[in-house]
């Protein structure tokens, strides 16, 4: 007997359908599985039987074909344990196969019988969504699908507990979607003593979502500053929240509710190319589309490999990153704010007031070359963290909290979306031009800065987006002399006279 069950394979984002195919023949014992299985696919055979056998269900003495369609999709997982004991169940008319036809189905088998949960269950839920199906997973993939508006989840520990369900002989109620609320604020800038500079470029980077690179010697602070960021920024819209839900829940992260609060992301600089970026064999989300509508933080940025850094160029500009395999090409999503961090010089005390450095000009240059001019000047802010003594760090007053400046973010976020409908650091072209305002004042010391500095036509472009955020935080319909002046302090240059 034939029996066909709907499941999902997860190719990056996407749900891809895939019907499990179970034939159950007469002949010598058997079980032959098919349709590009991986390893873990392949050893759900073992699985399967153990919890067949340990739930009180039957497992078939003849000859078993179990098919993944379609056939030239790799198959990779363990939520395919469900649906082909499922399908074994059906073919022997242990379950009916109408009772089958309305879900699609995902779970990892124990040998017990018991269902773990599965990645990417928001993932599957859109899946399901556009077929009109409804979905059987186990109990903590059922709530995190649940959070996708319009599908009906149902969620059951075991594979009795499934089999009841489907038969008839048992009831559940779908499963409901948990909400994450805004995360508060357990960082507070005011711990951060000093830096007013940092914070201020802090400050403008989390209104306009621009770019900002920190330079100090260590201990000065750095880390501190960037950890604090994302209490400053506006929560996810509804969308926004699902985007980010929905790259976590491929990544196999815990999802405990639609995600609010933007993500933090600090990969260490031995990070692999594929961790920062994304990769495998079927391509996963790396890092900087984890950090998606979230921040990016990479400290010791010049220590990271010279591939990986400039692998960054393409989200920076696009708010996507493509992996592209044999198989498949994959787009993630990617549009997060980089928050970089590095030391002035190898030794980390070039230009401190008490500590000597000890490298030559050539090492410094060195180092700063370790950067690439182009991704460079992909940063809209460079600001420099000075290290303070241990006097001034007694005698500095305690600044501004993270509430204070989340309301002045909030409200320059507020005109922006008023304006064009996005934050200042994602406007090009005539958009940017067409909503900057520029007073003739403003507009002569651009020229002039641009002449000296010899800006790239991106950087000059970078310059404008900081002057009209500087002008929105300060309430100003037009850029005005003052707002450019203050942009230009954050185009530091990282190399050495």
């Amino acid at each position: 007997m034939l029996a066909q069950v709907r499941s999902y394979a997860l190719l990056g984002l996407e749900a891809v359908p895939v019907t499990v195919e179970v034939d159950v023949s007469p002949g010598l014992p058997s079980y032959a599985l098919v349709g590009l299985p991986d390893k873990a696919v392949e050893e759900s055979r073992e699985r399967v039987r153990s919890a067949l056998k340990n739930s009180g269900l039957p497992y078939p003495q003849a000859r078993v074909v179990v098919n993944l369609a379609p056939a030239e999709l790799r198959k990779e997982g363990s939520q395919f344990d469900l649906p082909i004991a499922l399908g074994l169940l059906a073919a022997q008319g242990v379950v009916p196969p109408e009772a089958l036809a309305p879900f699609a189905f995902a779970g990892e088998l124990g040998l017990d019988g018991s269902l773990r949960p599965v990645p990417g269950a928001v993932n599957l839920a859109l899946g399901a969504l556009g077929e009109g199906k409804k979905l059987l997973l186990p109990r903590e993939s059922a709530k995190e699908a649940a959070l996708v508006e319009g599908v009906e989840a149902y969620g059951v520990g075991s594979l009795g507990e499934a089999v009841a369900f489907l038969r008839g002989e048992r009831e559940l109620a779908p499963a409901e979607g948990e909400e994450a609320l805004w995360e508060e604020a357990l960082l507070d800038l005011r711990d951060v003593k000093g830096q007013a500079k940092a914070k201020r470029a802090l400050e403008i980077a989390a209104s306009g979502r621009h770019h900002l690179l920190m330079v100090g010697s260590p201990g000065s602070g750095k880390t501190m500053l960037a950890r604090r960021l994302p209490f400053l920024l506006p929560p996810l819209s509804q969308e926004e929240a699902l985007e980010v839900t929905r790259v976590h829940s491929a990544a196999g992260l815990p999802v405990r509710g639609l995600l609010r609060t933007p993500p933090f992301r600090a990969p260490h600089h031995t990070v692999s190319y594929a961790g920062l970026i994304g990769g495998g064999a079927i391509p996963k989300p790396g890092e900087v589309s984890l950090a998606h509508r979230g921040v990016l933080f990479l400290d010791e940025f010049p220590e990271f490999s010279r591939e990986a850094l400039e692998a960054l160029r393409q989200p920076l500009e696009d708010g996507v990153v493509t992996v592209a395999r044999a198989r498949a090409s994959l787009t993630f999503p990617a549009r997060f704010l980089l928050v970089a961090a590095m030391n002035p010089c190898p030794c980390g005390w070039y230009g401190d007031p008490e500590r000597p450095c000890a490298c030559t000009p050539t090492q410094r240059l060195r180092y700063a070359n370790r950067i690439s001019g182009p991704l460079l000047d992909r940063f809209d802010l460079v600001v420099e963290v000075p290290r303070l003594t241990p006097l001034e760090l007694a005698r500095a007053p305690e600044g501004e909290s993270t509430e204070a400046v989340r309301e002045r973010v909030l409200l320059a976020r507020k005109r922006m979306l008023a304006r064009q409908g996005r934050p200042n650091g994602e406007l090009s072209g005539r958009a940017l031009r067409a909503h900057l305002h520029l007073t003739p004042g403003a507009e002569a010391l651009l020229q002039a800065a641009a002449k000296k500095l010899l800006l790239s036509a991106r950087s000059y472009d970078r310059l404008l987006r900081v002057a009209r955020t500087v002008a929105d935080l300060m309430g100003s319909e037009r850029v005005e002399e003052a707002h450019v002046a203050e942009a230009l302090t954050y185009r530091r240059s990282l190399y050495p006279a």
